[in-house]
């Protein structure tokens, strides 16, 4: 069995991105005094999502990322799988940097769009694909 050396390097990327999110807005949260919730405070929402998004979808790709690594190697495929898991990421982290990329057309709002849509777009067809990948994977070794 192959030890998830790959997995093990994007997961402690994703993990100290996850904990400067989860500071940030901490830190605003006391900042604007709201304990719990939003409020009415936009800025603290979209904070609330970034941090949110990316643990709802980062520790579930990390784990079968893991067991893709551990069932085929580590290699080129498993690499890339992981390299562009965490660049959409930090694309979604970017575009929630803004209120142009969570709530308001304000000047610049194209860009932190983009980085958003392609953020979450490339998150998803790379957790499907690399699914899939383990799937095809885990028959073929069984068939």
């Amino acid at each position: 069995m192959a030890y998830p050396y790959t997995a093990a390097l994007v997961g402690a990327f994703l993990y100290i991105l996850q904990q400067g999110l989860m500071m940030n807005t901490g830190s605003y949260r006391g900042k604007a005094g709201i304990g719990v919730g939003f409020g009415d405070d936009r800025d603290l929402e979209r904070k609330i999502r970034r941090h949110g998004n990316l643990a709802e979808n980062a520790a579930i790709f990390i784990a079968v990322l893991a067991l893709t690594e551990m069932l085929v190697g580590t290699g080129p495929t498993v690499v890339a799988f992981g390299v562009v898991f965490a660049l959409a990421r930090v694309s979604h982290a970017f575009a929630f940097n803004s209120l142009g990329g969570s709530h308001e057309k304000i000047e610049g709002t194209r860009k932190y769009l983009i980085a958003r849509m392609l953020g979450a777009v490339l998150s998803g067809l790379t957790g499907i694909t690399l699914s899939l990948f383990l799937i095809y994977s885990v028959v073929t070794r069984i068939a």
